[in-house]
């Protein structure tokens, strides 16, 4: 919104400034607003709701009169200059990922993935746990997963209201699905030293397979459930309507999780007690070597086959176990599910309050508090001897309340440095995130190769591994630079 003294432009050009601050009020694109203002060349009417209700800048803060500063308030209130808006919530929703089709996921998470892929210097805590617990490299799958529910809900609330129909949205979604599921079992799932693919033993389950199903289930609820006015809908109780108008979908994902918790700890699995949630192998004194996963495991062999899922867990090491087990297999995927849920809340939250960022801040630390107290619930505050362990190979219900803490979290320090404060752009994690399928697929396929990959003399020295991994995945942090700079962005 623009503000300055009223008077003497023509009826064409306060329509033309209403369409700007319409595009500047909204999630538009950065390239239309820059034409447009371009175009323009000419100061506009002040249009400030709150300014002709009567309330005084000084009796309110600067956001709500929807200034990037309070000095620039203060500037458009004494009529010295002319101030454009910024667009609210943009680096933030840049840094993750905006409603474009070209900026993609959560480009911090890319990014931290890329080095925790390359090897994380050799750290033990840039590697998976072997079982139960958390590392650094446990956090980004599920951060990942997190900022797709919250991507999802802002590019969908834009495109219905640009008059996208839920039937293009419905077959938009479906193709983006079964692409990257294509892509993870054709090019992820198997490398060049394992010749030419077979069916025989061709890996079913993968990260793009889990990531574009999860995508696919929660961006057909939004599809089906959306809300394109938010602000014409009310509800007794204001405090609860991020929660209320949305009732279906958490009907839905009530259900998903009842599934998981039922299939879990009620299935029978032979030879394997009812509930189990082990890693097999000497584990639990070698009473079940053959039960890694438990129902999970069952599940994934006895739908899919032993040749086409994951042989080599990361429990397989310590715990000796002999039997093949998916990190990424069926039953893990619905908690993913429920996890992108809980993101695509956050986008709820940030769409319903988005001209109070205290209440969206509010908002999320509750939500991160709620989550926390329900993970310390269920793993007792121990790493083995809770009622559901936080395991990341599992996805378990646990897992999926700490990571989803944590999530609200990092969103609320990431919403109040960059938009609330504006000390920081994102830069320069944004532009992987603008090509982050070339820059996933290219990471895995040329991960090997040189200069992101060669022999170390010391396999054991940190320093060298450490140079190596970084070289790497700054690498590809440049090359999405130049894509950026070339104005190449690689959609599905």
């Amino acid at each position: 919104m623009w503000t300055g003294s009223p008077g003497g432009e023509s009826d064409r050009t306060e329509r033309e400034a209403g369409r700007l601050a319409g595009r500047a009020l909204g999630w538009g694109r950065p390239s239309q607003l820059k034409r447009r203002r371009q175009r323009l060349q000419l100061p506009l009417p002040a249009r400030d709701p709150l300014a002709r209700a009567g309330i005084s800048h000084h009796s309110r803060p600067h956001w709500r009169a929807g200034w990037a500063t309070r000095a620039e308030a203060s500037a458009a209130q004494s009529g010295s200059g002319w101030v454009p808006q910024r667009r609210p919530f943009a680096p933030l929703g840049e840094f993750f990922e905006t409603c474009q089709p070209r900026r993609k996921k959560g480009p911090l998470s890319l990014t931290l993935m890329i080095f925790v892929n390359y090897g994380g210097g050799g750290y033990w805590f840039f590697e998976h746990a072997a079982w139960n617990g958390l590392t650094v490299a446990d956090l980004v799958m599920g951060w990942f997963v997190f900022i797709i529910g919250t991507s999802v809900v802002l590019a969908f609330q834009v495109m219905m209201k640009r008059g996208v129909s839920r039937m293009q949205l419905v077959r938009k979604l479906t193709w983006r699905t079964v692409v990257l599921f294509l892509i993870g079992v054709c090019f992820l799932n198997y490398g060049p030293v394992d010749g030419p693919l077979s069916w025989s033993w061709a890996r079913i389950p993968g990260v793009l397979q889990r990531l574009g199903f999860t995508y696919f289930v929660l961006a057909l609820m939004q599809a089906c459930f959306g809300i394109k006015d938010l602000d014409s809908y009310q509800v007794r109780w204001a405090s609860l309507r991020d929660v209320l108008l949305y009732w279906p979908e958490w009907i839905i994902v009530a259900s998903l999780e009842t599934l998981w918790l039922c299939l879990t700890f009620l299935l029978p699995v032979p030879g394997c007690p009812r509930g189990y949630l082990g890693p097999g192998g000497i584990g639990d004194y070698g009473m079940y070597p053959n039960c890694t996963g438990g129902a999970a495991g069952y599940i994934d062999k006895w739908l899919l086959g032993e040749n086409h899922i994951y042989r080599h867990p990361t429990c397989q090491e310590l715990f000796k176990s002999t039997q093949p087990f998916d990190p990424e297999g069926i039953l893990g995927t619905t908690n993913s599910i429920v996890m992108a849920f809980f993101g695509l809340q956050a986008g709820k939250i940030i769409l319903m309050y988005r001209q109070q960022p205290q209440s969206i801040l509010k908002r999320f630390l509750i939500w991160a508090t709620l989550l926390g107290i329900v993970s310390a619930i269920l793993s007792n505050f121990t790493q083995n001897e809770g009622i559901i362990p936080i395991n990341k190979n599992l996805w378990s219900l646990s897992y999926v309340t700490t990571l989803s803490s944590f999530s609200f979290v990092l969103l609320a320090i990431m919403f109040y440095v960059i938009d609330v404060k504006n000390w920081w752009g994102g830069q320069p994690f944004i532009f992987p995130g603008m090509n982050s399928i070339f820059v996933y697929v290219g990471h895995s396929l040329l991960g090997s190769y040189f200069p992101f990959s060669w022999e170390t003399k010391s396999p054991i020295s940190h320093a060298e591994l450490l140079v190596q991994n970084l070289l790497g995945t700054s690498i590809w942090v440049f090359v999405a630079y130049l894509l950026y700079k070339k104005k190449f962005f690689l959609k599905i």
